[in-house]
């Protein structure tokens, strides 16, 4: 009997039944309607049964298995089987470039929700229980089950893949003369397993079977969290149809796209790394195990430039008359959860000079140019990787561009653009070859509530890197480049440990950074060790304010991987708002202790169970790390902070009015991070009067440093009351909403009549743009 799921409330369900069957590739054809604020069109869906999978690999293993003994309820669908017919009948639009669709087929204007039997699921919303069997046992139907919330579908179709010109080449015939559900299956199964060095073939083909005909309407249902689909007579996942197409379109408030305005005011929508992932996107099989490539084409209007994750620099086609078509494509297999899209009037920022070494350096290579020799064994899955491509191993700059809201551009050419370079170089010069042949960097809205999401070629970075010195910004901009190993390259089997990839990112932007600068051993070494005393500071603040079991890195122990028989399983907490805001999987970074800290002997007493037990499925901070810290000397960065601190503190005990013959304290210049450290030492005094911060506002120019920086202000200012600066806390509010979250509450908590009108105001100038999951948390604090 299959396990059954029994979610928390802020549990994420998976509901895609993986241990049955996988998609292997999907087609998206969307058009962009920021009038109605919904993406609409098709999506085709490449599958592979997974007891196919299983015989390839002489596995016995028994994958499907049943959920209940009854059948479902469903609308007869009219019969699949069909002649043979040309795809250039099943559209108007047919054209290829570089695998892209520039039209859809025809859109569905009956307005019925065709197999629907139940009125609101014409909105994509259903409270009705499903006893369809999942897997292929009995006389029922198969059912398909796929992650989808907030989607409206119109549509489900098999496709009819035989009806390709030139597709005869994969049934070993020299003409196909009559089409089964086998035959099609058969087709499918010949294209998904293509070799890496056939990729193009395959993805042309791909583009070609998607503008295939439909050959049978499939019955289709959806509730809260799922799409499920069904063919009458295909009992199992087998015989269930390999290639299907869905007409769909989103909703306004769906959860995985953000529609809002950028800085300049001009209309965007982007992927914000939703809770929900991208199941309110596209149907899709969200686990991690469900590895797919995908390329799609997305319509816009003219004016608009779209970027998405894509190895391919896409540049726009000209449809009719003021629209325009952009296509992407992604060959390494990747979870559907890391497709990003951004779709805005982005202007594109271009180095000043670039040398002829520069372009040489940065010349794209592309699978097709690529020579796969085998440099190295790879486990994963035949893809064309760039980690078996002698040329790109010495690849240090891959080709790269940034695009930013126009109002940015100057911020940009200044702060962001002269970073990359070097940071990119910087990594390639510890680990290795790049995963990805290229990256775009995009300034997003400032509802962003984050300050930088990596994804497969594409980075996400918030405004606030852009202010006060580079420091922040290229932190940020080394840890996003890291994800490209861990999290993207790399990522875990389980949503829940993100400590995979964030506590190694974490790690890597220092080591990255520290080389980026071209600093000295001992002056990299002062630099990480700074960093480790704030990280410390944080870990040791969140402990004391989260509940425990948030601090959890691997709530599901044991656990944890682990799936239902149809694959479906639960993404813990995944759905807690606060979730998004906590820092504990990023801090609790023992990789730096044992790789640096930690003596050769003394390692051989850490084990597996120890670091599982201690680090990972525990609350609270490690003991070893407690211990660890106890005995760490401060090092000198921190040193001249402590010497500063003791000067302000004098400064802050002298009386209004002083003796001539006092000498002015003389102050130094500190870099970002020791600014950082210098305010959180004076946050612990209990007083600080209203000369002392108006001289500390003015010494170091805080209203102009980095987000980071200015946070620690602003929370001086919220801690002493000074009401003169007030006006720094609104504006840190309305342009630092990736880290303002924790502001709302210090100024509610104060109880203070103006500081609270403070938050409320600053709550209704920004709550309709604010990101979901911050407005809720904000909510909960004010009201």
């Amino acid at each position: 009997m299959d396990v059954k799921l029994e979610p928390s409330w802020d549990d994420l369900p998976l509901m895609a039944n993986t241990s049955h069957i996988l998609v292997k590739h999907y087609v998206l054809d969307l058009d962009v309607d920021f009038e109605s604020q919904i993406f609409e069109g098709t999506i085709v869906l490449f599958f592979e049964s997974r007891n196919r999978l299983e015989k390839q690999s002489g596995s016995t293993k028994e994958t499907c298995r049943s959920e209940s003994n009854e059948a479902c309820r469903f609308s007869t669908p009219e019969p699949c089987h069909s002649p043979v017919t040309d795809t250039r009948t099943s559209s108007s639009k047919t054209g290829y470039n570089d695998f892209a669709i520039c039209g859809k087929g025809e859109k569905d204007t009956s307005g019925k929700d065709g197999n629907h039997d139940n009125p609101e699921q014409a909105s994509g919303i259903s409270s009705s229980k499903y006893c369809c069997d999942t897997g292929n046992h009995g006389s029922e139907d198969f059912l398909l089950v796929l992650d989808c919330c907030d989607l409206s579908v119109f549509k489900v179709e098999e496709v009819d893949v035989a009806a390709v010109p030139g597709i005869e080449t994969f049934t070993g015939s020299p003409q196909i003369t009559f089409v089964s559900e086998e035959l099609r299956n058969q087709i499918v199964h010949e294209l998904v397993t293509l070799p890496a060095d056939r990729w193009r073939e395959q993805f042309d083909y791909y583009a070609h079977c998607s503008q295939a005909p439909g050959c049978g309407e499939l019955l289709f249902d959806t509730d809260t969290w799922s799409l499920q689909i069904r063919k009458t007579g295909a009992q199992t996942a087998t015989d269930f149809p390999h290639a299907i197409r869905i007409w769909y379109s989103t909703k306004p408030q769906g959860r995985s796209v953000t529609w809002t305005s950028d800085q300049s005011g001009r209309p965007c929508v982007y992927t914000m790394g939703s809770p929900v992932n991208n199941r309110a996107l596209f149907p899709c099989q969200e686990p991690p195990v469900a590895m797919s490539t995908w390329q799609a084409t997305v319509g816009a209007a003219a004016s608009f430039v779209v970027l998405m994750s894509g190895e391919n620099s896409a540049k726009p086609t000209q449809l009719r008359e003021g629209r325009a078509s952009w296509h992407y494509y992604v060959t390494m297999p990747m979870p559907a959860s890391t497709f990003t899209i951004a779709v805005g009037s982005w202007a594109e920022m271009k180095p000043e000079i670039c040398s002829s070494e520069d372009l040489a350096a940065e010349r794209s290579l592309t699978p097709s140019e690529a020579d796969f020799r085998c440099v190295g064994i790879c486990g994963h899955m035949e893809y064309p990787c760039r980690f078996q491509n002698p040329s790109a191993t010495t690849q240090e700059v891959i080709p790269h561009r940034v695009f930013a809201p126009v109002c940015l551009q100057g911020a940009c050419q200044e702060t962001l653009l002269p970073l990359v370079r070097p940071c990119l170089s910087a990594a390639h010069s510890v680990l290795g070859t790049h995963p990805f042949s290229r990256l775009d960097i995009l300034i997003v809205p400032a509802n962003f509530p984050s300050l930088g999401m990596a994804s497969p070629h594409i980075i996400f970075l918030s405004q606030s890197v852009l202010i006060g010195m580079n420091h922040l910004c290229g932190t940020r901009l080394c840890h996003e480049i890291a994800h490209a190993w861990f999290g993207l390259a790399i990522g875990a089997r389980d949503w829940t440990e993100e400590w995979l990839s964030e506590g190694f990112a974490t790690h890597l932007e220092d080591v990255f950074w520290a080389k980026a600068q071209q600093l000295a051993p001992h002056e990299a070494w002062e630099q990480q060790e700074l960093k480790a005393d704030l990280r410390w500071r944080c870990l040791q603040d969140e402990v004391r304010n989260y509940p425990e079991e948030m601090q959890v890195l691997r709530p599901n122990k044991e656990k944890t991987g682990h799936v239902s028989d149809s694959g479906s399983s639960v993404i813990k907490h995944g759905l807690n708002p606060e979730k998004v805001f906590m820092q504990v999987h990023y801090l609790k970074d023992f990789l730096q202790m044992l790789l640096e800290n930690i003596p050769e002997e003394k390692r051989l007493d850490l084990s597996v169970e120890n670091i599982f037990r201690d680090w990972l499925e525990s609350s609270g901070i490690p003991q070893p790390l407690q211990t660890e810290r106890q005995a760490r000397a401060e090092c000198g960065l921190a040193r001249r902070v402590g010497a500063e601190v003791h000067k302000w503190i004098r400064v802050n005990r002298r009386p209004h009015k002083r003796k001539r013959r006092e000498t002015e304290e003389v102050f130094e210049k500190l870099l970002p991070d020791q600014l950082v450290l210098l305010l959180e030492h004076l946050l612990e005094q209990k007083t600080l009067n209203p000369r002392t911060l108006q001289s500390l506002k003015r010494t170091y120019q805080l209203s102009q440093q980095d987000a980071e920086v200015r946070h620690r202000w602003c929370e001086l200012i919220v801690k002493h009351k000074y009401t003169k600066a007030y006006k720094d806390v609104e504006r840190f509010l309305q342009e630092d909403q990736a880290m303002g979250i924790y502001l709302y509450g210090e100024l509610m908590v104060s109880e203070d009549a103006r500081q609270q009108q403070v938050a409320r105001r600053c709550f209704e100038l920004t709550k309709e743009q604010m990101d979901r999951s911050s407005a809720q948390v904000v909510a909960e604090m004010l009201f």
